[in-house]
């Protein structure tokens, strides 16, 4: 028994030792290969830069230097970051090795801003007198008004093209709650506060289908009138087109209505960049995505400048429980520092979030006040900046939204589930309590709330909106009654949020980072993209242990994820809530 143990007990050093020095090892080959990676990247002569947008597109993306590296779950992060592809587009502009761009899009996983924004930068590449040419085998509806931008329009000749409009559905839960035996109950103010529907109803309310069509008959209007310009097709004609669903049109029709300008297979593509390009045709076309020239510096480097504009990004839901939202005191820390550095004389506060903790919201609000207190501070707003999104937008000396950015929904609410049916009458689990004071057992969560505790709740949430209105008229220098009257929860598509104040121009990123320079008198500046991005072995070894669990969670569920994800939000939020009524997407 004894050399049992021992033999046992030095295996299990062995295999101890042999993991420690494994890992170790490891992360070395992983250093090493992270020196290689940072060597510059050479482009070649009449190089294409080429958009395939296969990731999903984030506001940044951690750099991942083993990037293209045949390592499971490693050599690929599944995202790419807009700053580095407006940059790409930028830089390309002017490079005299890359003769054009080509245009790859299927189905691209962005919001209708981003989308706008990438347009936008390709629209101003065109100036350069370089081509753009876009070829794929299907375009979605969001590919399509990308690629419509584009000098040419190929498609495959068996291929088809969505135009349909957009739309929009809910899923409502309260049928399947009554099942279960679960009670949502609610507290809110704002009639279009539209997030607790789901929990009450078992269809949209009027409020929420006027809310939602007004701001998809704005978007749409901005498509078709981009698809429109771009084509030289009218606007009556693409409605016709989408009504007709173009899906399922053939693709010689495709070309015959305007929507495409040739149909043509992978390598009659490929000769056709060749001859764009001036590649013999034996040879291959140079082409170089935006992983790899995004690590090519500028052609011309500006000399060494003191005075910087900071972008700081806040992106995700606020507090949600998410390690990719927005952490509250992390934002928070980060505008305070740019605001105590002296160097840095502009602020541009990136926003792309539907809202999420009031508190929370709140925090980042005073940070951004007293900023705007010291330098200008300048928002830019993503595909979304609505409720918290908003309250933390709304110190801003100017607001800047995309035509196509969703923002208001200025509105509190708060939930609490009622599980004692559950628990009573359908499982037989029952529970007793006794207290010290009157109110002891406040909200439990086996039984409906008192008259007292809705009360309590209501005169809270009142008093929360209330901070709310009086923050977004304080800084945009209108009456509460204004903004109670715009208010109410009601989402607007930023078309109609600037007929209402609530924004002040149009325009991306990088034209709020124009305008914060102009407001400080700077010509010469540098930027500083803000919070710092985690370092990538940092990552690495994060993923390696506490993310492993994401990892398998969303391959194991796949989309299923995201309701995973909603249910783990819900859990972990604290307080009331300023958020959206629900996530946007669109095809």
């Amino acid at each position: 028994m004894r050399n049992f143990l021992k033999y046992t007990l030095a295996t299990i050093v062995g295999v101890t030792i042999t993991g420690i020095l494994g890992f170790l090892l490891l992360i070395g080959i992983f250093s090493a290969m992270l020196s290689f990676s940072d060597k510059p990247v050479v482009v070649e002569d009449n190089s294409v830069l080429m958009l395939d947008f296969k990731q999903q597109i984030v506001e940044r993306a951690v750099n991942n230097p083993f990037e293209g590296l045949p390592i499971p779950h490693i050599g690929e992060t599944g995202q790419m970051g807009l700053d580095d592809i407006l940059e790409c587009i930028d830089k390309a502009k002017t490079d005299k090795h890359i003769k054009g761009i080509y245009l790859n899009p299927s189905v691209i996983r962005a919001g209708m801003a981003t989308i706008e924004e990438i347009r936008q930068a390709l629209i101003d590449f065109k100036e350069s007198g370089k081509f753009i040419y876009a070829y794929s085998d299907g375009y979605s509806q969001k590919a399509y008004y990308l690629a419509s931008v584009a000098d040419k329009v190929a498609i495959n000749p068996q291929g088809m093209l969505e135009l349909q409009g957009l739309n929009s559905k809910r899923m409502f839960y309260k049928h399947a709650m009554e099942k279960f035996g679960v009670e949502m109950q609610v507290v809110r103010h704002g009639k279009f506060k539209a997030a607790v529907e789901p929990f009450l109803l078992d269809k949209m309310s009027e409020e929420n289908k006027l809310q939602t069509l007004t701001y998809l008959n704005s978007i749409w209007s901005q498509m078709a009138d981009g698809i429109s310009e771009s084509r030289g097709i009218t606007t009556e004609k693409i409605n016709q087109l989408a009504d007709s669903v173009a899906l399922f049109l053939p693709a010689e029709d495709l070309v015959e209505a305007g929507l495409v300008d040739t149909l043509m297979y992978k390598d009659e593509l490929i000769n056709q960049l060749k001859g764009l390009t001036g590649i013999d045709d034996e040879d291959d076309i140079p082409a170089i995505g935006v992983d790899q020239y995004a690590k090519v510096p500028a052609a011309e480097q500006p000399k060494f400048v003191r005075d910087k504009i900071a972008v700081i990004y806040a992106e995700g839901e606020i507090d949600g429980g998410d390690t990719d939202g927005i952490i509250s005191e992390k934002l928070s820390r980060t505008i305070r520092e740019a605001r105590r550095d002296s160097s840095i004389k502009a602020i541009v506060l990136r926003v792309n979030s539907p809202g999420g903790s009031a508190y929370g919201s709140e925090v980042i609000w005073r940070e951004v006040k007293l900023a705007k207190e010291t330098k200008p501070v300048v928002v830019s707003m993503g595909d979304v900046a609505a409720s918290g999104g908003y309250y933390i937008s709304a110190a801003a000396d100017t607001i800047m939204a995309d035509r196509t950015t969703i923002t208001g929904s200025i509105g509190i609410f708060g939930t609490f589930p009622n599980i004692g049916e559950l628990m009573h009458d359908k499982i037989g689990i029952t529970s007793d309590a006794v207290g010290t004071n009157a109110n002891s057992d406040l909200l439990a969560y086996d039984r409906p709330m008192t008259g007292f505790e809705r009360t309590k709740l209501q005169a809270y949430i009142e008093r929360g909106y209330d901070t709310f209105i009086t923050r977004v008229a304080d800084g945009r220098s209108i009456t509460k009654e204004q903004v109670d009257e715009i208010g109410q929860g009601r989402v607007w598509a930023s078309t109609d949020a600037k007929e209402r104040n609530l924004v002040d121009l149009y325009g991306g990123v990088n034209d709020a980072i124009k305008i914060a320079a102009q407001m400080c008198g700077l010509e010469n500046y540098r930027i500083t993209k803000l919070p710092k991005l985690p370092d990538p072995l940092e990552e690495l070894v994060k993923n390696f242990t506490g993310e492993a669990r994401t990892f398998f969670m969303k391959q194991e569920l796949g989309d299923q994820y995201k309701i995973y994800q909603k249910l783990k939000e819900a859990i972990n939020s604290k307080g009331i809530m300023a958020r959206m009524p629900y996530d946007i997407t669109f095809e």
